[in-house]
């Protein structure tokens, strides 16, 4: 659930996240959501009574965007739903449980492609070809539409929305930007160190900044943009000689990164303050800027390394369970929710845009969605593009996962350390997280036959 978390109350670091089996970093409620594990779920609890279809989500789970769930996205629905937001470990439990006794509640479930994946590893998922053939009208992206297979023949789930992560700068920083560089156009890594140091120098204040805080989501910078970006892998590239290079990069412009960036969980609170002039984060973790003050900020793709440009696509889709007890009637709501009406309304209401082609937004959605969704369209539609996955395969080993990438940014970047130390380290715990799993290989890493191998 990348980026959907609010804003952090009380802390508790990604270690003790951890310890508790939480799942991964950037879907942790302990402390990170800043609420107990259940707190946003509807009233009534998990039985879906008095008729209702029960649906399961590991997305929309913060309180506010469960309500426009439930109150603006399924106003319209001819049906009660019995929407419950939960985290990832208990969302796995409850239909592994189901599973086994044979008998189900849960009608439809929503999460990440990494959340099906898991799924469907333990045969959880029913078939839904029918049901893609039904709405071939939608205008699904085709990628999307081949991931929804989980490496078989057949789909299992609908693609229900999608994310990713842009870079936002304050309007006054524009005319610091290097000479030819053009944000619509694109812009590589190395202006985006020269237009940090030129805002630095200008400003006599360093302020660059990245979500390095303990539940901020620094580990898919790296992950799913710096290393594509520079070794075209993940995985099998992580200590090699082009990793080497991201990382002297991540060194050399974290010398104009705002020191407090340690501390940033959401980087629209410090652009908006104007302690940030230049940032990246993903577009929920941005978009109350963009809202705030359309005229003051602009949004634009990722930048372009030596092997393309790099992104996160975070895809959700629509599953149904094997045990759902009326598949009927899960099949009605994933129509209704793919529905481009109901679509353009969560986009509105919850920042969400619809997996498709082409994105076809309302006249009323407002200016810092339209800015999110051009960066985006911009991203995917550059020629030098190069998709990435959210980890597939790990369950209840993301977090520890997501922490090999933290502890080597601390190693290299905050300490000092020798990349090649810091990375050979790291390799053997990444290799062990893998091997544990036995997880194989997602993009940008070529498919492998068995577990992945670190490189």
């Amino acid at each position: 659930m990348d980026g959907r978390q609010p804003r952090p109350g009380s802390r508790v670091s990604r270690r003790d996240v951890l310890r508790l089996g939480a799942g991964t970093v950037g879907a942790a409620m302990l402390g990170a959501a800043g609420c107990a594990p259940n707190a946003n779920k509807a009233t009534g609890g998990g039985g879906g009574g008095g008729g209702a279809l029960v649906f399961l989500s590991t997305q929309l789970r913060p309180v506010e965007e469960a309500e426009k769930m439930r109150q603006k996205i399924l106003a319209d629905y001819g049906g009660k739903v019995d929407f419950l937001g939960e985290d990832a470990g208990p969302f796995n439990d409850r239909i592994e449980a189901e599973a086994r006794a044979g008998k189900g509640t849960v009608g439809v479930i929503g999460g990440e492609h990494g959340d099906m994946a898991s799924l469907a590893a333990q045969d959880r998922l029913m078939d839904l070809t029918d049901l893609t053939q039904q709405l071939a009208d939608r205008g699904f992206n085709e990628d999307y539409l081949e991931l929804a297979k989980l490496g078989g023949d057949k789909p299992l789930y609908i693609p229900w929305m999608q994310a990713s992560y842009v870079m936002v700068a304050r309007k006054e920083a524009l005319d610091l930007a290097p000479a030819g560089l053009d944000t619509k156009q694109g812009v590589t890594y190395e202006q985006v160190t020269a237009w940090a140091k030129a805002i630095a120098d200008k400003e006599k204040s360093k302020r660059f900044g990245l979500p390095l805080a303990d539940d901020g989501l620094i580990h898919r910078f790296l992950q799913g943009f710096t290393y594509p970006s520079y070794t075209g892998g993940l995985n099998t590239t992580f200590k090699s000689s082009d990793a080497s290079k991201m990382w002297e990069w991540l060194k050399s412009t974290w010398a104009y990164a705002n020191p407090q960036s340690t501390s940033y969980a959401f980087m629209q609170e410090p652009l908006q303050g104007g302690e940030v002039w230049l940032a990246w984060d993903h577009v929920a973790r941005m978009i109350e800027a963009l809202r705030g003050n359309p005229e003051g900020f602009v949004a634009f793709a990722c930048p372009v390394g030596p092997k393309g440009l790099g992104y996160l696509a975070v895809l959700n889709g629509l599953a149904i369970p094997k045990t759902a007890p009326n598949p009927d009637e899960s099949k009605k709501l994933i129509t209704y929710l793919t529905d481009p009406k109901t679509m353009a309304v969560t986009a509105r209401e919850v920042g969400f845009f619809p997996p498709t082609k082409s994105q076809e937004l309302p006249a009323d959605v407002d200016e810092g969605i339209k800015a999110e969704a051009a960066a985006l369209a911009s991203q995917a539609g550059n020629p030098k593009a190069l998709t990435s996955l959210l980890p597939v395969g790990l369950g209840a080993k993301s977090g520890a996962y997501n922490d090999v990438f933290r502890s080597a940014l601390e190693g290299i970047v905050l300490k000092g350390k020798p990349i090649g130390q810091v990375l050979d380290a790291e390799a053997k715990t990444l290799q062990g997280v893998l091997d544990q799993t036995k997880a194989k290989c997602w993009k940008p890493d070529p498919e492998s036959s068995g577990t992945c191998k670190v490189g």
